[in-house]
């Protein structure tokens, strides 16, 4: 029997478990593996699992996302804010700017502060790929749901809307995640906009489900809102687990301001 030393942090709620790759070597499935510890009754419970490799060039490290059902994700804005938190909490890493490498690309975190075991970062996440209007019919609807369609690093597809309660939005969401125009799948993220500078959001994430944070939807859900006239550019996007400060700069960058914190470390034995 094996023992792997791990830390599980949250960034509002959206919870990572953080392993180093030297600790995963015996490992024969990390498929298998972030289904079996995600687990939230038999596992150590988590919205995914975050793998630090160190790396010489380029960039400071690389973070690998796996999503509960085993998949891969292309990015996570609080998986890797997490990851990040976990080599300072460690003292890996120590200076104000840090580089990870992602499977979407290099994303950049520049550390503003600590208090205790909750760390605060701004992270500058690249421009949006793809920006797409789009009407999707979806089953046992007879409309078709405006859609914006993102890649921000991962797929979204975001849908607005006047009330949450009066949306079934997660069975939409699931219907939407494993819809034939998405191959891949999608993140759907439902936004309604209080203002210009504030939006409340509901997410349903690829390979996770509902989840009361996500650095991803959130940024996507700031984009559409410029994109479509209804907000500025800086935006407070509010969900269930907490709010998060979103930019999308006139350079087209964009930029979230969050925390990821400590929730406890521990070994799991394989």
């Amino acid at each position: 029997m094996i023992s792997i030393s791990f830390c599980k942090f949250h960034g509002f709620g959206n919870d990572y478990i953080v392993f180093e790759a030297d600790n995963l070597r015996e490992v024969s499935s990390i498929e298998d593996f972030a289904r079996a510890v995600c687990h939230r009754n038999t596992g150590i419970g988590g919205d995914g699992i975050a793998i630090l490799r160190k790396l010489k060039a380029e960039a400071d490290y690389y973070c690998e996302i796996v999503n509960p059902d085993g998949s891969i994700a292309g990015f996570s804005g609080n998986g890797t804010r997490c990851a990040v938190a976990y080599l300072y909490y460690k003292s890996l890493f120590s200076g104000e700017n840090f580089k990870l490498q992602t499977k979407s690309g290099i994303k950049n975190y520049h550390f503003l502060e600590r208090n205790k075991n909750s760390f605060q970062f701004r992270a500058e996440l690249g421009k949006p790929q793809t920006i797409t209007n789009y009407e999707l019919q979806i089953a046992n609807y007879e409309r078709k749901f405006p859609i914006i369609e993102l890649d921000v690093g991962n797929p979204v597809a975001v849908i607005f809307t006047a009330d949450f309660n009066a949306t079934d939005w997660r069975s939409i969401g699931r219907e939407i995640e494993n819809h034939a125009h998405f191959p891949d799948r999608t993140n759907v993220v439902f936004v309604k906009v209080t203002d210009s500078e504030n939006v409340e959001i509901r997410i349903w994430e690829r390979g996770a489900g509902e989840t009361s944070s996500s650095g991803t939807c959130s940024i996507a859900a700031a984009v559409a809102s410029v994109f479509t006239n209804k907000t500025d550019r800086k935006v407070f996007v509010h969900a269930e687990g907490g709010t998060t400060e979103a930019v999308w700069r006139e350079d087209g960058e964009m930029m979230i301001t969050g925390r990821a914190e400590l929730a406890f470390c521990g070994e799991v034995f394989i």
